[in-house]
């Protein structure tokens, strides 16, 4: 079965490659959304808030120096054993307390 050529495509092939395009630039370049809400009531102020969200890739956060999910335990796994490691140090360091604090 074939189609007739002047009626539009279900699904059309640039749209999908436009939208990686759009998607690859903004990874690619980075974008930054803030902004401020301050809530006043008769000039004294209530509540500020400020809201920054970042939108890149993982290379180019890494050269704005945005690396904060490296040393959280819950996302990475060098930053959770170095947390063991300091973990295993203070408890080996409290046991040599203590067995110097039980000698006579």
């Amino acid at each position: 079965m074939t189609t007739p050529s002047n009626l539009p495509r279900p699904f059309d092939d640039h749209s999908g490659a436009n939208l990686a395009d759009i998607l690859e630039r903004v990874l690619d370049k980075g974008v930054v959304i803030a902004g401020d809400i301050r809530i006043n009531l008769l000039d004294i102020e209530l509540l500020t808030i400020k809201l920054r969200l970042v939108v890149a890739s993982v290379e180019r956060a890494k050269e704005m120096g945005i690396d904060w999910w490296e040393q959280d335990p819950a996302l990475s796994s060098r930053a959770r054993q170095g947390e063991l490691d300091r973990e295993n140090e203070d408890l080996r360091r409290r046991v040599a307390e203590l067995e110097a604090e039980a000698r006579p």
